[in-house]
């Protein structure tokens, strides 16, 4: 299967983002989530489906841009979840389907 890139936006609701990934990661695919800007606020605080997601082996990076934006450290990033680049996510994702929610 196609390996799946999401790059959630500051204005996307990251709950169906999630819901997403989780799909399809559930149905085998490889999935690989960027949360872009103001998404990343939403990486702080526990999430039970950022924890699903996570569980299936979604790869969730936050954008280390946003992350200083808002004030925030990659410290306070949940066990699992990556700091990192646009550039560098993009980079990754080669051949992947690259979804905008």
């Amino acid at each position: 299967m196609t390996p799946l890139a999401i790059i959630v936006g500051e204005t996307a609701d990251p709950a169906t983002a999630l819901a997403l990934a989780a799909a399809a990661a559930a149905l085998g695919r490889d999935v690989a989530m960027l949360f872009d800007g103001a998404s990343v606020a939403v990486l702080t605080a526990p999430d039970a489906r950022l924890a699903a997601a996570l569980d299936l082996g979604v790869r969730v990076v936050a954008c280390q841009s946003g992350l200083a934006a808002l004030g925030l450290s990659a410290a306070i990033l949940p066990a699992g979840v990556a700091a990192g680049g646009m550039v560098g996510f993009v980079a990754q994702a080669g051949a992947a389907q690259i979804v905008l929610a």
